[in-house]
């Protein structure tokens, strides 16, 4: 208990390069649960020891050809129940990541450990604005209780704004 403001935690963590699989990089977190407030979510400091590589490239290649498909890209069960993510959707896998974080940020506590599971379903959303819109139904593992819990969740994205959740 920090003077009455809440409880601070410290984490040492180990970010693994989505580029390169072998590769890992290490932070330390600085996350700070609020005490009485079950509406804010913790505060979060982040201090990154090296260097992330740029995604950028592939970035705009996925925002491209996303944009140029001529339907809408719908999928399911991503990861496959052996575990597999086709190389075409490990964009949106990693965006589901985002999406899925952001829910978990926002509904965690002290006592919860979520972990994204599976994305269940995901179906792009034509906009008329430059940003990507993907709704997702992901399911989140809470490691304490052992529930699977579905969750929705829109996130848009840009190669230049990054990943927002609106909802």
């Amino acid at each position: 208990d920090i003077d009455g403001v809440g409880h601070k935690y410290y984490l040492d963590l180990e970010l693994e390069d989505v580029l390169d699989n072998d590769r890992t990089v290490n932070c330390t977190a600085e996350v700070l649960y609020h005490l009485g407030s079950k509406t804010s979510a913790p505060d979060v400091q982040l201090t990154v020891q090296g260097e992330l590589r740029s995604t950028e490239e592939a970035d705009k290649e996925f925002y491209h050809r996303i944009r140029s498909l001529e339907k809408e890209l719908v999928a399911e069960n991503i990861p496959d129940s052996h575990g597999n993510v086709p190389p075409e959707l490990e964009p949106i896998h990693l965006l589901a990541w985002a999406a899925s974080g952001y829910v978990i940020w926002q509904n965690s506590t002290e006592n919860t450990n979520f972990n994204l599971a599976q994305v269940k379903h995901v179906k792009q959303v034509k906009r008329n604005d430059e940003d990507l819109q993907f709704d997702f139904v992901v399911l989140l593992h809470e490691m304490v209780s052992q529930e699977v819990l579905p969750w929705q969740v829109t996130l848009l994205w840009h190669p230049q704004r990054g990943a927002r959740v609106p909802q």
